[in-house]
């Protein structure tokens, strides 16, 4: 540790900083991301607010913080603008009432338009990290992100040390920022163990104004335990990519996967870990969630690279803290321009497995928006590997709220990835192939194999409804399910004219 850079206190931290600053944070999930500073200062805002000031900042991060930093700035009201992805409750609620501009983000894209000045200066970082030396040399936690970028192009730096996590961290990064055009070369990542950086992040220590120490776990929650919807699901995928294996579609050698968070992607990892027919497995993804972790102790996994150990606290301090040095050479943590980036994904044939919020019967996908108006949480890094993957994958429910609303539906109220993109979407009903088949087929294999049977015939009254064209879309009825839902929230017995 540095015994030269000044510690603060957190609110003696928060205090330096001014209203209308652009902030760049640590975290990609809650892993790695920055805690006590974000909470001074939502503390420090709300004092201003009662002293009749004003007091709001900008934040750019990896992906989505911890509700230390999203939430309480955002119940704090101290939020002007946020980018490029979040997932807390009162920020999402901030963000659809209008009080804080959010846009979203293909994730990978981030790095370089903080670089190339699109979203203005970064006035400051506000990092976690095990380790500093007094020469500015940094260990991140468990996360990357868009850290190492944020670092370089802050005016001031605060260094969260969190000794929660040990300065053993070193070596589990593989920091590689890239040239920006016209001066860009080939990422040079033939296979996903391939390291091309180094282990920290080395910045002028003139720039860190002080370290905060703090001893807080990830603010990471558990994933539910798989039920017969989710064991259904990860089994199609499953059964789908081994069927594709054993026609030749896949190589036998098998190639990388990806796999979005969240308790569906916990699933369908864990059923492909127990396929006998999916051989032993890489993973090139953004988020390393819980299930990879036993996957990798069985051997199943032999390696995993991603932006973050997105893992429950008890796992990571009882499974990988405890035995580092096994998971040392199986885990690799790099900035989210390369984990997600495109010339990688194509270049690797990753497998990409996402999960979609409603998918429509032609194949495009809503994955941020509820009812085409309300933001969840945010696009991420699924555009970057959809678009370039090898065969990429979509889940969900055939239904959802109690069988309420259809996942699949005769146009997506919100458009995140088009037709053009999606190669398989899959449910707890079945398996549709989407490859090769023009609008017509496509829609006939989404209906019939994916969509829940109490849909189904309304479904089909839709597809039969316009005669000529291609692609055939009623506008009048196109949003007939979701104006249905509005208004009676149901969208059984759905009218269309």
């Amino acid at each position: 540790m540095s015994s030269k850079i000044p510690t603060l206190t957190a609110a003696e931290a928060a205090a330096l900083i001014n209203h209308g600053s652009t902030i760049g944070v640590s975290g990609f999930t809650p892993a790695g991301a920055a805690k006590v500073v974000p909470t001074a200062l939502a503390a420090r805002a709300r004092a201003e607010h009662e002293a009749g000031r004003p007091f709001k900042v900008a934040v750019v991060s990896g992906a989505s913080t911890g509700d230390s930093l999203d939430g309480e700035l955002a119940r704090a009201d101290a939020l002007s603008w946020r980018t490029p992805y979040q997932t807390n409750k009162s920020l999402r609620a901030a963000i659809n009432a209008g009080q804080v501009q959010f846009f979203d983000m293909h994730l990978s894209h981030v790095a370089q338009q903080i670089r190339r000045g699109f979203l203005g200066k970064i006035n400051w970082a506000i990092v976690e990290a095990c380790d500093i030396t007094d020469d500015g040399e940094i260990t991140l936690t468990t996360s990357v992100g868009n850290s190492p970028t944020i670092l370089n192009q802050a005016e001031r730096v605060i260094i969260e040390l969190n000794r929660y996590h040990s300065p053993k961290l070193r070596g589990f990064h593989d920091i590689y920022e890239p040239l920006d055009p016209p001066f860009r070369k080939v990422i040079p990542i033939e296979k996903p163990t391939d390291r091309i950086g180094v282990e920290t992040v080395k910045i002028d220590p003139k720039k860190i104004v002080g370290i905060v120490e703090s001893n807080a776990p990830d603010e990471v929650g558990g994933f539910d335990p798989a039920d017969e919807l989710t064991t259904k699901i990860g089994a199609n995928v499953a059964d789908f990519i081994a069927n594709e294996i054993a026609v030749g579609r896949i190589p036998r050698e098998f190639l990388p996967l990806q796999s979005g968070v969240g308790n569906i992607a916990n699933a369908v990892l864990g059923a492909l870990g127990a396929n006998p027919d999916i051989p032993n497995f890489q993973m090139y993804s953004e988020v390393i969630q819980d299930s990879v972790i036993g996957l990798i102790r069985s051997g199943k996994c032999t390696f995993a690279t991603g932006t973050s150990l997105t893992i429950a606290p008890d796992l990571l301090k009882n499974t990988i803290y405890a035995d580092m040095e096994f998971f040392r050479p199986r885990l690799l943590l790099r900035p989210q321009e390369i984990t997600n980036n495109p010339e990688m994904v194509r270049r690797l044939g990753i497998i990409t497995m996402n999960t979609a919020i409603e998918a429509d019967i032609f194949g495009n996908i809503n994955s941020t928006h509820i009812m085409g108006n309300n933001l969840m949480n945010g696009i991420g890094g699924s555009g970057d590997f959809t678009r370039n993957a090898y065969i990429s994958i979509f889940t969900c429910p055939s239904a959802a709220k109690g069988g309420k609303i259809s996942a699949i539906v005769p146009f997506a109220s919100h458009l995140d990835h088009t037709e053009h993109d999606v190669q398989v979407i899959i449910t707890e009903q079945g398996i549709a192939d989407l490859r090769g088949k023009s609008p017509a087929e496509r829609s006939l294999e989404i209906i019939n194999k994916c969509a829940h049977p109490d849909y189904r015939d309304a479904l089909m009254r839709y597809r039969e409804m316009t005669k000529s064209g291609q692609t055939k879309t009623s506008l009048a009825n196109a949003f007939a399910f979701h104006q249905q839902f509005l208004a009676t929230g149901d969208m059984h017995g759905v009218q269309m004219h």
